[in-house]
């Protein structure tokens, strides 16, 4: 099966660290021009620079994907700078956990805010061109892959606001499907279990050792280009066969 996406261009957030890096590069190196969307400039300069020198094509998008207009405006500077949009792969996410009572709402917010706000913004935005693109590539398709969790098939105590977010993604993606999937708009979920990345650091110390280093230290992750190598899967189907739904777990959980 060809991996060959040259001639497409792909749009990926929270593409500064973890698994979105990894996505954008793998996408680079399959041909797709890559554009990679998060907030930390510094880091997606250097991620540009990174494939450019493995030959790829690759554009930094500095943006705040809460903020609706800052979503949109980066969904059309790379179609205006590109023509078209081709692979939208919605990752950027945040996992805050602990239990329900005296939470802090704020941190409910933060996820509420990146977790689906940021996603249907950005899907919204990139919908149009999507659509059009499916109609007009020599591909006759194109692509949403949506980052999902573990956490959006099981609820887990202390997840519960994080699996309200991840049941939320689920629901949408295959809401989505059913609508534009004979448009040629695939639409799928990809739902990692624990992998090696920065998500479970923005957690207080408290939850780092209360829950998190004790499994960390007695489980083997997934790493970050586990899940890349599931996108990549997942885009490079051909139009006949659409992945509407991944899980992918570690070995070691069960």
């Amino acid at each position: 099966m060809s991996i060959n996406l040259t001639g497409t261009v792909a749009l990926v957030t929270g593409a500064s660290s973890g698994i979105g890096q990894e996505a954008a590069r793998r996408l680079a190196a399959a041909g797709a021009t890559v554009a990679v969307l998060a907030r930390r400039k510094d880091r997606l300069e250097a991620l540009v620079d990174d494939i450019q020198r493995l030959g790829g094509s690759a554009i930094a998008m500095p943006a705040d994907i809460t903020d609706q207009s800052q979503a949109e405006a980066a969904v059309l500077a790379v179609v205006e700078r590109y023509g078209h949009l081709d692979i939208l792969i919605n990752n950027a996410g945040l996992m805050l956990l602990g239990p329900v009572a005296d939470a802090n709402v704020d941190e409910w917010e933060r996820m509420l805010a990146i977790n689906v706000r940021g996603l249907l913004y950005t899907t919204h935005a990139a919908l149009p061109h999507l659509l059009r693109a499916a109609k007009e590539s020599g591909r006759g398709v194109a692509d949403i892959v949506n980052i999902s969790s573990q956490a959006g098939r099981q609820a887990s105590a202390n997840f519960a606001a994080y699996n309200l977010t991840k049941f939320g993604v689920n629901g949408f993606t295959e809401a989505l499907r059913q609508e534009v999937t004979r448009q040629g708009v695939r639409v799928g979920v990809l739902e990692p279990g624990a992998v090696d990345t920065e998500l479970g650091s923005h957690n207080s110390s408290h939850i780092q050792a209360a829950m998190l280093d004790p499994f960390n230290a007695t489980h083997e992750r997934l790493e970050s280009d586990d899940i890349a190598d599931a996108i990549l899967f997942m885009v490079t189907r051909p139009r006949r066969a659409s992945i509407a739904e991944m899980w992918v777990m570690p070995t070691d959980q069960a």
